[in-house]
């Protein structure tokens, strides 16, 4: 069982959790970050790295995100693999927690 990039990525894409993902199983859209659920270890690491909470166990995805297990396995196949801490967008800290912000998403 991979973990799951859910919906408070949108538009935070902070990249903390990329630095300690062991398999480099962490890509990158416009705002927004994806984990490949084939090159998951399901180790954890990324979890409890994560500012805004927004990445979870597959079983443990958030009621009404479901849909991000199937999202994230389709748009890594869509970007570039990111092995390295960028700086999170200058409104980050504003979008973080925002409710519904799928709309929002960059492909």
């Amino acid at each position: 069982m991979a973990f799951v990039v859910g919906e408070n990525c949108i538009k935070c894409k902070y990249t903390d959790c990329v630095a300690v993902c062991p398999v480099d199983a962490f890509f990158e859209g416009p705002n927004f970050l994806a984990i490949d659920p084939v090159i998951c270890i399901d180790c954890g690491l990324c979890e409890p790295e994560c500012p805004a909470t927004a990445i979870f166990q597959e079983d443990k995805l958030p009621p009404g995100q479901e849909g991000f297990v199937a999202l994230n396995a389709e748009l890594v196949k869509l970007w570039p693999n990111i092995r390295e801490v960028k700086a999170a967008p200058a409104d980050a800290d504003a979008w973080n927690g925002v409710a519904d912000k799928l709309q929002h998403l960059e492909y």
